[in-house]
């Protein structure tokens, strides 16, 4: 794994999971958990300890075989972790992946998973070489709208059927992001 891929402002820090990081991620998923559970079939009320480990070393893993690439998303001054972010979905043949973020409870509606979302981009963009970015959004998910927007995310439509959500089909409003969309909204 690159280790060597951190992105800090001074706030926030984002960098790929290490080992070390399973008991912080696991108190923001358990302080978020109410929330986090509505969105994400991952999260739900037994979340464990357990259950944050084996997510760790499945993000050391994906980093290690290319297939994804989880970060974590943590406060610069206190090292805690204040949610996710990453890159997955990839499409070797198309040179583009997905983008997603969450932030924990606590630390919500302070700008944290707009600067973790520019700086997972960048990653994606810089580090990994990808062409395009996408992140497909729930119609009723206000605030990862405001994010794509605020990244200066373009958006291309609705996809039909495109995410599953609380486990039926659910339409997604598509947003995309190329290299040239990122450097032209630095000043964001």
């Amino acid at each position: 794994m690159r280790h060597d891929i951190v992105r800090s402002d001074g706030r926030i820090v984002v960098r790929p999971f290490v080992t070390e990081d399973a008991q912080s991620f696991f108190a923001a998923v358990r302080e978020s958990v109410e929330s986090l559970s509505y969105w994400f079939p991952w999260c739900y009320p037994g979340y464990s300890q357990t259950d944050a480990e084996s997510w760790i070393r499945y993000c050391l893993q994906s980093w290690e075989s290319n297939a994804e690439y989880p970060m974590g998303i943590f406060d610069a001054a206190t090292g805690n972790c204040l949610g996710g972010t990453g890159i997955n979905h990839l499409s070797r043949a198309y040179n583009f992946g997905n983008l997603g973020y969450w932030v924990r409870e606590s630390r919500r509606a302070n700008g944290i998973a707009s600067a973790a979302a520019r700086f997972a981009t960048d990653i994606a963009f810089t580090e990994l070489k990808l062409t395009r970015l996408e992140i497909f959004v729930l119609p009723h998910n206000v605030s990862s709208q405001h994010v794509a927007e605020k990244l200066g995310a373009t958006r291309e439509g609705i996809a039909r059927n495109r995410l599953l959500f609380q486990g039926r089909p659910s339409d997604a409003i598509a947003y995309s992001l190329i290299p040239s969309d990122l450097f032209a909204n630095e000043g964001r």
